[in-house]
């Protein structure tokens, strides 16, 4: 524990917003497995989007690849979305990650390039949320250097990605429809340019090399279309993510009423619920049910939904058949407990703090989830691990001086040597070397 808040030590002057959701981690991790079998990379590995409209991919160590919004929700096939995962896993396999070290060393905002990897554990907040932010410091000229390929990385990595995409049976005609976005980019000023022209330079030879490697392939992937579960998932990506990111009016015009597939209707449903239209909501998400009754994600929306609406009994009951169908989702876990807590009866509560621990084992990085903890020891008259777990969140999301507080106040609460002591003492140790290398500055 001490070695991960360690590097969520320091701040980025700009900040963006992790997405957090079950069901599109899900559905990322579908579309993901094919290319990283192909890359030899462990499906351990995560995808993890940021909430940004500009265009950008990028790695930032060897076990997680990063992807804008803006840029996931320009794409039209799921096959391009896989090139664009073929791609950055290759700057992994290749070992282009190598040489950061030096550059992270020479940047003045170092330890912020380390909170990318924290987050990336699991350290931003949400349970079936879109946008519950944690700061994420890529814009600044350090991260850039630290996140930018060279022109041979490129090309070696557009080779490998596009190797893979064949392993994978997935059309590596994809890769061009993603460089095809870029396509002009390079005449612009940097100023103008979308954050991926800016770590990915795009020439013409790399071009060219990609189109010769399509031209000149006979392989039976070439031509191929996406499999059905991959359009199906990516369609249900494309849908959560417009129908909570996008304005609702604009929404339900496009996606229209009288359109009764699965896709638009969990869209319609998002878009009413964004739009304040709770009934509406639930009715689609109703219609949803009826499709799938034992889709963890839909009861998860459902739970949403009522708990936003401050039905916290029926979310509390919807929330808790999610967890049921998909007992290891750790969102889904944080969000049944935040329900039984919001229904404040001291069944429940003793209830929220066993689920919001189990959820804590499978991701103690969720600063929303650590909160909601806190108040279920609180309520149990547990202190010293309430402010155990407040410390902890603290930590994550860079206070460290309230951690430090909050851990000092936990060590004299709890037994020297429990579980619980020794998790301060991690925060404590963070909190004394975050001081160590302010001084240095």
């Amino acid at each position: 524990m001490a070695s991960c808040l360690l590097m969520l030590v320091g701040w980025a002057a700009e900040a963006q917003s992790i997405i957090r959701d079950a069901e599109i981690e899900r559905g990322l991790r579908e579309l993901a497995a094919p290319v990283l079998r192909a890359a030899g990379l462990p499906a351990s590995t995560r995808i993890i989007i940021i909430n940004d409209r500009s265009l950008n991919a990028f790695v930032a160590d060897a076990r997680h690849i990063f992807i804008h919004s803006g840029l996931l929700m320009r794409m039209e096939d799921p096959a391009e979305l896989q090139a664009v995962l073929a791609h950055e896993a290759a700057h992994i396999a290749n070992g282009h990650l190598s040489r950061r070290p030096a550059n992270a060393r020479s940047a003045r905002s170092a330890a912020a390039l380390g909170l990318l990897l924290a987050v990336a554990a699991g350290s931003a907040s949400g349970n079936g949320e879109l946008g519950a932010g944690i700061a994420i410091g890529t814009n600044s000229s350090a991260v850039r250097v630290f996140l930018a390929h060279t022109r041979a990385e490129e090309t070696s990595a557009d080779q490998a990605g596009l190797r893979y995409m064949v392993q994978a049976g997935i059309d590596p005609a994809a890769m061009l429809s993603v460089l095809d976005l870029f396509r002009g980019q390079e005449a612009l000023s940097t100023g103008r340019q979308d954050p991926y022209m800016r770590t990915h330079p795009l020439t013409r030879t790399r071009l060219r090399n990609v189109q010769a490697f399509v031209n000149g392939r006979s392989g039976t992937a070439e031509g191929a279309e996406s499999t059905p579960e991959a359009r199906y998932w990516f369609a249900r990506i494309n849908a959560k993510l417009s129908g909570f990111l996008n304005n609702p009016a604009q929404t339900l015009r496009r996606v229209g009423r009288r359109d009764e597939g699965e896709i638009a209707t969990l869209t319609r449903a998002i878009a009413y619920h964004q739009g304040a239209d709770a009934s509406r909501a639930i009715s689609e998400v109703g219609r949803l049910l009826q499709m799938r009754p034992n889709d963890p994600y839909y009861q998860e929306l459902q739970g949403q939904i009522l708990y936003e609406s401050r039905n916290f009994p029926q979310a509390v009951r919807a929330y808790a058949r999610a967890a049921q169908l998909a007992p290891r989702e750790a969102l889904i876990l944080a969000g049944h407990g935040r329900a039984l807590l919001a229904a404040d009866t001291s069944s429940g509560n003793a209830q929220a703090r066993t689920v919001l621990e189990r959820a804590y084992a499978r991701d103690p990085f969720d600063p929303r989830m650590l909160r909601d903890l806190a108040l279920a020891y609180a309520r149990g008259g547990n202190n010293g691990m309430a402010s155990v777990v407040t410390a902890e969140r603290y930590a994550i999301i860079g206070r460290m001086e309230d951690a430090e507080i909050q851990a000092t106040r936990a060590s004299g609460l709890l037994p020297n040597g429990s579980g619980g002591w020794l998790r301060a003492q991690d925060v404590l140790r963070v909190a004394e070397i975050a001081q160590s290398r302010r001084n240095r500055r």
